[in-house]
């Protein structure tokens, strides 16, 4: 049974930084582009990094050179260290999972989301 469960989500000053995680189960990133996704209230869900079997990241522009995707596949876990968070960067953050050997992907799979806020 395919199963993602994030944590690290949190509140934070303008300028701070947090560290999601995401622990996989059923199934290996060997083979899976992975996601991180964010929506604010009263906005569509925005696709903010990815990874691919073969490490490639990606990156939205509004996050780019701030926050960082990364896996551990020992541990089967993704993250996504966010740095310089700003306001606007306040969503709800969910981590995805692809079955494909690249990204973009159409995502089959999502964790239930943790809530990020930033304040000023």
């Amino acid at each position: 049974q395919v199963q993602l469960v994030e944590s690290g989500g949190g509140s934070v000053e303008d300028g701070g930084s947090l560290r999601l995680s995401c622990v996989a189960s059923g199934f290996t990133f060997r083979g899976a582009c992975m996601g991180w996704f964010r929506q604010a209230p009263g906005k569509e869900r925005e696709e903010v990094a990815t990874i691919s079997p073969y490490g490639i990241p990606w990156y939205a522009d509004s996050v780019k050179g701030r926050f960082t995707i990364s896996q551990d596949s020992a541990k089967n876990t993704l993250y996504l260290q966010m740095n310089s968070l700003k306001p606007e960067d306040t969503a709800m953050y969910h981590c995805a999972a692809a079955w494909s050997n690249y990204c973009p992907a159409k995502f089959n799979y999502w964790a239930q989301g943790t809530q990020v806020t930033v304040s000023s």
